[in-house]
């Protein structure tokens, strides 16, 4: 690669690293608001919060990085345009393949991060995503913190905290324990704290006192404490996580286990699932040969390449449409599964003959004469206003 296969390689990649950033920026704060949950009501920071909803992030790039690549090479290709230089390339001799190498390899190094995204980043994050959740929502000491709610841990056992203070301490604590029919407890404590050591999670009570009423007797005994430790590694109840189809590493869907009852009960969802997987990497090569096929080819300055631009984004829209319902109807029918490779192969097989003969690539005259109608129509309408 040359001085301007270079220089095209480094301007096409940079476009591509900006606008997935923008794009992933903009679509993780839409999904992350989803979660804001986290904060309002789990009592969780806002350092946590950014934590645990950026494991969606490697699923947006995923999805996000081929359309950031058609925009990068777009872009590109338009700017090489607009300053004629690849007039100035085709004129001294340089072919058409020639230039499409820095594009080619910028396609590579797309697919090569989308197929590791898919095999197993993307999956490992909405796993870790959805383990950090679970723990989040069925913490029982973050649920315990909140002050001034009686919360039900568990039938018969009721919390209540008056404040919490910034360094962690707990002020006026209610436990009302009813899970015995034959014993009330209710515990009182002025302060209180949370532990968790190696043996579990712990309430540390300060300056209190626990009242126990049996049932036969008519009076409650009172005992006062200085400090007295509640368990409450009791009331964390385990859970048991089934991971959904898209949280499968690849090779768990190539080969699942025997005794996986989702794999048995969903072998379509499976099927594909293992076939958007595969060919994931290969749409980011497709795409920019499709868009180099409508806008590398030199153009005079009178040749407009806003049309050539539109094409462009059809056909990549074309093509995506057809891989998701293909994906689709995949579920039930396995046969439309094949559909998103011929139309991939297609669309490759088009793009790679219009590059190597040098066709420009343009509506047809009367598209074009319909345009300019309408345009000039228009315009005498905007101009008045």
């Amino acid at each position: 690669m040359g001085s301007v296969g270079r220089y095209i390689f480094r301007a096409t990649l940079g476009a591509f690293l900006l606008v997935v950033v923008s794009l992933t920026a903009v679509i993780w704060i839409t999904q992350a608001l989803r979660d804001i949950d986290l904060m309002t009501n789990q009592g969780q920071s806002a350092l946590v919060f950014v934590a645990i909803t950026g494991l969606i992030v490697p699923l947006l790039i995923l999805v996000i990085a081929p359309i950031a690549l058609v925009i990068a090479v777009a872009y590109v290709l338009n700017k090489l345009g607009t300053d004629s230089e690849i007039i100035v390339m085709n004129a001294s001799g340089m072919s058409p393949w020639h230039l499409f190498r820095p594009f080619l390899a910028v396609a590579a190094v797309v697919s090569l991060v989308v197929a590791m995204l898919s095999a197993y980043i993307a999956p490992e994050g909405l796993r870790s995503l959805r383990r950090a959740l679970i723990e989040v929502r069925t913490d029982l000491v973050t649920n315990i913190v909140q002050p001034g709610r009686f919360i039900n841990v568990e039938v018969g056992v009721t919390f209540h905290i008056r404040e919490r203070q910034p360094t962690g301490e707990l002020l006026g604590v209610f436990i009302d324990d009813q899970r015995d029919a034959k014993e009330h407890i209710t515990v009182l404590a002025e302060q209180g704290e949370i532990l968790k050591n190696e043996r579990g999670t712990f309430l540390i009570l300060q300056n209190g006192s626990v009242q126990r009423h049996e049932s036969d007797q008519l009076e409650p005994s009172i005992v006062v404490f200085d400090r007295y430790a509640f368990d409450l590694s009791k009331f964390a109840a385990p859970q048991t996580i089934t991971y959904s189809v898209r949280e499968r590493y690849l090779w768990q869907l190539i080969s699942p286990d025997a005794d996986d009852s989702l794999a048995t009960s969903q072998p379509g969802q499976f099927r594909a699932e293992l076939h958007d997987r595969i060919i994931a990497p290969f749409y980011p090569l497709a795409f920019v040969v499709i868009a180099y096929a409508y806008l590398g080819a030199p153009r005079t300055t009178r040749q407009s390449r806003s049309l050539s631009l539109l094409g462009a984004i059809t056909a990549v829209a074309s093509l995506r449409v057809i891989g998701f319902a293909s994906i689709v109807f995949g579920v039930h029918m396995p046969l439309a599964i094949v559909a998103q490779y011929i139309a991939l192969a297609a669309a490759v097989g088009l793009g790679v003959w219009a590059i190597g003969r040098g066709i420009i690539i343009e509506p047809p005259a009367f598209v074009t004469n319909a345009i300019t109608t309408l345009m000039k129509r228009f315009a005498p309408a905007a101009e008045a206003t």
